[in-house]
């Protein structure tokens, strides 16, 4: 690890460009407010162009003063540089997996024949010259002779599909193009099920997108003759659409959601040309999916009268709701099942750790599957034929590990564990619990050199989300473990409006809910401080996109919580979020500014872009985002950037880096992330007053 020296260190004046204010103000239930940042929304503007290229080079003319910048590059790359590997998976006559040496842009996809050696399948690093062409998504044809596989160029959300020959490695002719959030979901060899939307006459990334559309391809014919399944008309209009078919091509379920929760679902018999559409879930409050099938037997996963998850099963002939029979029913603790060799798997989270159990399709329970350590398990599910399938475990200090796990018997055997050079055993990951605003009670995984002493000056890093269901789990990162060797503390609370603890937890985060989250957030830092970990003087908070709002909003509520701030690729101008690209999909989450007078003034209360206020001394501040992202548009992060530039008081910095070629983070090169992690660690830093690293 290295050891970090605090001293005074040398305040670096910025000259903040001047950003041009506009007279743009909008209407709220009679309440007027001023947007004056308004033109950095347009993305394809020469004008937000030259913005761009004036704050980054502010940035970087910042950056460039912190000596040690290198130093930590070397420490991330070294980290970085080891074998990872996939879990291994069986398309026909192939045994196919991910590897990266180490410090590869891309990670490869390699196949071996028979147990014979292993040959590159793709190799995404040829796409483009500097890795910011990504492969996106690999789906193979019933009897693995055909694949199809996505790609993303610059990390957007766009994709194109290309169609190979795999004992060849030819590519077909079958190239689709504009295909977003979508999944390719093949029935048989004959063609696939794709999804998308109509591409916007204005930006394609930020332009509004609101109605998906389920297509399917037949190989070997034009995109423009692909048939139009579901969302093509007014009744079937939904932001978000899914297809399923089962393993042995007999039925194609669609799902179709508004909103990142819940969603409607119908099935259809693939088998029959004349089948029409059964419903399975009428209503869009629960969310349903399909975990396999056996003949007529529909296994699904729900939380529809289960907060918590379970596994229910129905007969395809009459699969709605009424005729669903429990399985697994729901226990106080959320499940998310797989299936692999005839059986489910119900992996479970006790406190954000994972426990799995084996059942079988007449929801006996078997078995308890052992696993290695206190931590997170992935279970990758298999074939209905398999005879062993694989999972990967991690923790925050444990790099991702594979296991093998025979069906019939449930004994786990080690199948590869990577030569990281990152040593475990001087670091300790424990979990606390702590009190929220309200009493509820919060857990915390706090993870740290063994050597660390509590006098509350370590520079400690809080990450957070608290958004969508989303769990935080335990997991290891190459960048965490260099911010571990830096000699850092890392605190991940799993805090309100994730999926922690079902969906109770999950909604007592959302709309009306949502000051729980930064209350929950706030007082983890609190924990930290009077527990000694670390001190508001040697504080960072950081979050990305849902978290991204969570750490602006928690700025502006106590700006004198911490030291430094990095809000990336956030969520930041709430009133208007819903306007973008697919946004509206998130007012389950948030509600709109349109929805009530009610709602747009708590909205409005928290949204950081309108409570930054002047003449107050917000945190050293370094903002991220990208500018291809689509997901959550970088005006987010611009606005914010130049109201805070405008108001801050005092020295502490206000920076943003955008990144560009470059999305809302998937598919990122890895020459591109040891470069972010340099300066996102230094700006930390030297920020809390370290003005040299000595390593040791």
């Amino acid at each position: 690890m290295s050891e970090v020296v605090q001293k005074a260190y040398k305040i670096i004046t910025v000259d903040y460009p001047i950003t041009a204010k506009g007279d743009v103000v909008d209407t709220y239930f009679d309440d007027q407010v001023a947007d004056p940042y308004r033109w950095l929304e347009d993305d394809r503007s020469a004008e937000t162009e030259a913005w761009v290229d004036t704050q980054n080079e502010t940035t970087q003319a910042y950056l460039e003063n912190i000596s040690y910048r290198e130093e930590i590059a070397k420490v991330v790359r070294d980290l970085l540089d080891y074998e990872r590997v996939s879990a291994p998976f069986t398309e026909g006559e192939y045994t196919y997996f991910y590897k990266n040496d180490g410090l590869q842009n891309q990670s490869l996809v390699y196949r071996s024949k028979g147990g014979g050696d292993a040959t590159v399948f793709i190799d995404p690093n040829k796409f483009s010259d500097d890795g910011t062409i990504s492969l996106a998504g690999l789906s193979f044809s019933a009897d693995g002779s055909t694949a199809a596989y996505q790609t993303s160029t610059g990390g957007s959300d766009w994709r194109q599909v290309y169609v190979i020959n795999t004992d060849t490695t030819e590519l077909l002719s079958d190239t689709l193009i504009n295909v977003k959030f979508s999944g390719l979901s093949w029935y048989k060899n004959e063609g696939i099920y794709y999804c998308s939307y109509d591409k916007p006459a204005g930006s394609e990334l930020s332009q509004k997108t609101d109605q998906h559309k389920l297509y399917y391809h037949k190989i070997g014919t034009p995109q423009a003759d692909d048939l139009k399944i579901y969302g093509h008309t007014d009744v079937e209009k939904h932001r978000y659409i899914g297809a399923q078919v089962s393993e042995d091509d007999r039925f194609l379920l669609v799902s179709a959601a508004n909103s990142t929760s819940g969603n409607r679902a119908f099935l259809k018999d693939l088998s029959n040309p004349n089948a029409g559409w059964k419903t399975v879930i009428e209503t869009t409050d629960n969310d349903v999916s399909m975990l396999t099938n056996k003949g007529d037997s529909l296994y699904l996963t729900t939380n529809h009268n289960a907060l918590n998850s379970k596994v229910v099963v129905v007969n395809a002939k009459a699969p709605s709701v009424e005729n669903w029979k429990d399985l697994i029913p729901e226990t106080t603790n959320v499940l998310s099942p797989s299936s692999a060799g005839g059986y489910i798997f119900a992996e479970y989270m006790v406190d954000a750790i994972s426990k799995v159990y084996q059942y079988n399709l007449e929801g006996k329970k078997l078995r308890t599957i052992e696993l290695p350590d206190i931590g997170s398990v992935s279970m990758n599910g298999d074939k209905f034929d398999a005879n062993t399938s694989y999972y990967t475990f991690s923790n925050y200090i444990t790099p991702t590990t594979i296991y093998a796990l025979d069906i019939a018997t449930g004994e786990s055997m080690l199948f590869n564990k990577p030569a990281s050079k990152f040593d475990a055993s001087k670091f300790v990951s424990k979990q606390v619990f702590y009190k929220s605003k309200d009493g509820t009670h919060v857990p915390m995984i706090i993870t740290y050199h063994k050597d660390t002493e509590l006098n509350g000056k370590n520079p400690t890093m809080l990450y957070g989300y608290g958004g969508f269901n989303i769990s935080l789990t335990p997991s290891f990162s190459p960048t965490l473990a260099a911010w571990l060797e830096l000699g850092g503390v890392y605190a991940v609370p799993n805090i309100r409006g994730g999926g922690e603890y079902g969906k109770a937890w999950h909604k007592a985060g959302t709309q009306m809910q949502k000051q729980n989250v930064f209350d929950d957030f706030i007082a983890a830092a609190e924990y930290l401080i009077d527990n000694k970990y670390t001190s508001s003087s040697y504080l960072a908070l950081r979050g990305g996109s849902n978290g991204g709002l969570l750490v602006g909003a928690v700025m502006t509520q106590r700006p004198d919580l911490a030291k430094v701030v990095l809000p990336a690729v956030g969520v930041l101008d709430m009133l208007r979020y819903h306007t973008f690209t697919a946004g509206a999909g998130w007012a389950y989450d948030y509600g709109t500014a349109e929805q009530s007078r009610e709602m747009y003034n708590y909205i409005k209360a928290y949204s950081p872009v309108h409570n930054v206020k002047a003449g107050k001394k917000y945190p050293a501040t370094m903002i991220t985002t990208a500018d291809h992202d689509d997901r959550v548009v970088p005006a987010h992060s611009f606005k914010f950037a130049a109201v805070l530039q405008e108001f801050q008081e005092g020295d502490n910095p206000v920076l943003i880096r955008i990144e560009t070629d470059a999305g809302h983070g998937a598919g990122t090169p890895i020459s591109k992330t040891i470069e972010q992690y340099a300066d996102i660690y230094g700006f930390v830093l030297y920020n809390m007053g370290v003005e040299e690293l000595t390593l040791r």
